[in-house]
């Protein structure tokens, strides 16, 4: 009895040692177990305990948010408002997910930078993003040293997480009504955005050993297959499957399957509603783009949380909805 007690100790502890080693990843979408058009932001929790807010969206109903605990560092992948924040839900599972309420208005600061004064979170951007988020964070009296730069080819190790840009090719104008005054209004009125550069994506180092690409709004690029594949070797991969503004499924599939070549990859950013009672709906782009993928798809259904050893498999989470 004694030998038998102490194996299945032994196992008990192996198991719970491997899966403290995992990276958690949460949605923090629109609507409890499915995947809707406005969902963006996930939240990415190293095992050493450093909490990664990726691209808060219209989802994260603003600093307040119960879902979002401890934010560590805040990712910006472009300052589009469905990924900087410019307006959100009033509280989690408010709308449907057909028609998604963003009816409180994160302006001008954004939610990205209400949530960064509210947690004292790092926020890292590349391209000439950091300026502005560090006036941001000065005018409303937080620390302007919060604003953090990680420049294509650099990177930068914030709470034991090593976070790298990487090329995506999309716009990146800063909304006029971010700008405010005469300045803004003459910018409003003669129809153009402030530039800040270059939109990102990110790879991010996780201390058991994990990396992650996060694609960001993003067309095909050969640095998908020469930096994020062969130079960082990212193993898991959130790529944007849309359309229209972004990689539709056919080919966001071609950039997992013949350049990025992750264990898995988390499908984002769908403009559509992705799930119905969280089932991948027939006919959907998501399913498409599960169809079309040689790796297993992640479909993030708000709420479950998923975690990923460092090979970039799920290791438990991941439920009924993926490939």
């Amino acid at each position: 009895m004694r030998l038998k007690f102490s194996a299945a100790a032994l196992l008990l502890a192996t198991t719970l040692s491997a899966q403290a080693q995992n990276v958690k990843v949460t949605p923090l979408g629109g609507i409890d177990g499915e995947l809707c058009p406005q969902d963006r932001a996930l939240v990415f929790e190293d095992p050493n305990g450093t909490r990664v807010l990726y691209d808060p969206g219209r989802t994260v109903a603003g600093a307040g948010d119960p879902r979002l605990g401890k934010i560590d560092i805040i990712l910006v992948s472009h300052m589009h408002g469905d990924h900087v924040g410019n307006a959100h839900n009033k509280a989690p599972n408010s709308g449907t997910c057909a028609s998604p309420d963003m009816s409180v208005s994160a302006m001008p600061n954004s939610s990205a930078v209400n949530i960064a004064l509210a947690k004292k979170s790092k926020i890292v951007t590349g391209s000439e993003m950091p300026p502005f988020f560090a006036a941001k964070l000065k005018a409303n009296g937080g620390d302007p040293a919060n604003s953090m730069l990680a420049r294509f080819g650099g990177s930068v190790t914030v709470g034991g997480v090593r976070i790298a840009t990487v090329t995506a090719v999309h716009s990146n104008g800063v909304d006029p009504d971010y700008i405010g005054g005469p300045l803004g209004d003459a910018m409003k009125a003669a129809g153009i955005a402030g530039d800040v550069g270059l939109a990102t994506g990110y790879v991010l180092t996780f201390s058991n050993g994990l990396v992650a690409y996060l694609s960001g709004d993003t067309g095909i690029t050969a640095d998908q297959e020469r930096v994020v594949r062969d130079y960082y070797k990212a193993k898991l991969a959130v790529m944007n499957i849309g359309d229209g503004f972004s990689t539709g499924p056919a080919e966001a599939a071609y950039v997992i399957n013949e350049l990025v070549k992750p264990a898995s990859v988390i499908a984002s950013h769908v403009n559509e509603v992705g799930t119905v009672d969280g089932a991948v709906r027939p006919g959907s782009k998501t399913e498409a783009f599960i169809k079309a993928s040689r790796v297993p798809v992640i479909v993030p259904l708000s709420g479950r949380t998923m975690e990923f050893a460092a090979s970039g498999l799920c290791a438990a989470g991941c439920g009924k909805a993926s490939n």
